[in-house]
Parts: structure tokens; sequence; C-alpha cells
């Protein structure tokens, strides 16, 4: 199926950014010379997205102006958080009146990685299947990654069937921000902020929680430190 629309997750504080995020929203700190929020919205023109929503709330004039500026695609829609910052979850939830009700892509705004074979983002949108899925979760092998040191998320069978990591033992797979999902899973979540964690932990008991194994090198960015390291690893390519 051909997957038009995407929400660009764009709110939060970045508080591990700091003191970046001091005087700017993360989305618009700079990574290889440009805005991450840039670096996002590349992937999905290129993916042949039509729309993304972008929620805000953090600098959010700031935010909005830099892409009302924006040249090309995908057209941008806002979703407005400034009364109240609602999470991955609270957040898809409030813009459920826009994003439709076909499966879309939800995408970290600091989600970034180095290509392996193919687009990731086309090959996960190909690879979605309504029938069996809710969720297909783009992961990366943790061995195969900059910047993240932790013990992985998920475990995943042969037919791609996500499982959390149990407890204080370690897992191969990390998710690294994007999904396609089906947007109606977030209408039973509760008002205000909640995580889509809430989520893919009923989709995993139902059995419809499934990742895709991303090729490449992921790159995780969630503080100053790290993105030096991802942009050394940039330049050492």
């Amino acid at each position: 199926m051909k997957i038009k629309r995407a929400m660009v997750m764009a709110a939060g504080k970045g508080t591990r950014m700091r003191p970046l995020t001091d005087t700017m929203p993360k989305p618009l700190v700079p990574f290889a010379g440009r805005p991450l929020i840039d670096h996002v919205l590349d992937r999905l023109e290129e993916a042949g997205i039509e729309e993304a929503v972008v929620n805000v709330h953090h600098f959010a004039d700031m935010l909005e102006d830099h892409l009302a500026r924006r040249k090309g695609g995908p057209r941008i829609v806002i979703s407005d958080e400034r009364d109240a910052l609602l999470d991955t979850g609270g957040g898809t939830k409030k813009a459920l009146g826009l994003l439709g009700d076909d499966p879309v892509i939800t995408f970290n705004s600091d989600s970034v990685w180095v290509e392996g074979f193919g687009s990731n983002l086309r090959i996960l949108a190909e690879s979605f299947d309504p029938e069996r899925m809710d969720a297909l979760l783009m992961i990366a092998d943790t061995a195969r990654t900059i910047g993240y040191v932790g013990r992985g998320d998920f475990t995943m069978d042969p037919l791609g069937a996500l499982a959390r990591r149990e407890g204080s033992s370690t897992a191969p797979h990390v998710f690294a921000g994007v999904q396609v999902i089906k947007p109606a899973l977030f209408a039973d979540g509760p008002d205000g902020a909640f995580s889509t964690n809430l989520v893919w932990d009923r989709l995993i008991e139902k059995g419809t929680l499934f990742g895709q194994r991303m090729t490449g090198v992921w790159m995780h960015v969630g503080a100053p430190d790290d993105l030096a390291e991802a942009e050394a690893f940039l330049r050492d390519l």
C-alpha cells in the first residue's frame, strides 16, 4: 500500500541536548550543517510522502517560522501543543483529526542514519502488511549504531514479531525512531500525555507489533556529545 502521510515528533523540550536547547527547539539543532528536522523531512520527501504533520511546543514559533520557509515537500501541517506537552502517544492522539484513517509513518525528529542498501524508509513502507500488522517499527542492530549505549529494546522472532527485552537482560535490536502504524490505535489512549509504549505493549499481547531491520548505520543524537560523535563518523566515511 502507498503511505501518503507522516507525523514528525518535534514538540519535546530536548533537555538532554542542553545547553543547545536553551535557545532553540531540538529539531532545529544543527547536524552535518543542517537542522535535524530538515534531514527528517528530506527522507520523507524522498520516500514519496505527501504531507507531514509536525507537532510543536518548545520554541514553537521558531520552529513554525523555519518550516514556513522550507522549500519543497512534503506539505507541512502543524499540530499545536503549546498548551501542554503530550508525549509521543498523546501527541499522536491529539493529531488524529489531521492524520486520517490510513496507516501513517511516525518519525522522531532526531532520528538520523546513513543508508545501507536502498532507502530504509521506502522499504519500511513497502513492507507494512495491514492484514497482519498494526505497527511496523524500523529497528537497528545495537551493534551497528553510533552513540547508543543502552541494552536494546526488542527481540524479534523469525517472522518479524517483536517482544520486549526482559528485565536486566540485553536485546539485539533498538527502535530507530521511525514506524508505520494505524492511527486509530491511539484513540483508546488516556487523555493527556502518554507514551507510544502503551500502544506497543497492547500490540505485543495481540502479536501484531513487527519490526523491520534497517540497513546502514543508525546514529543516536540525544545529547551534544552524541552529535559530535555522529558528525565525526560522517566525516570519516
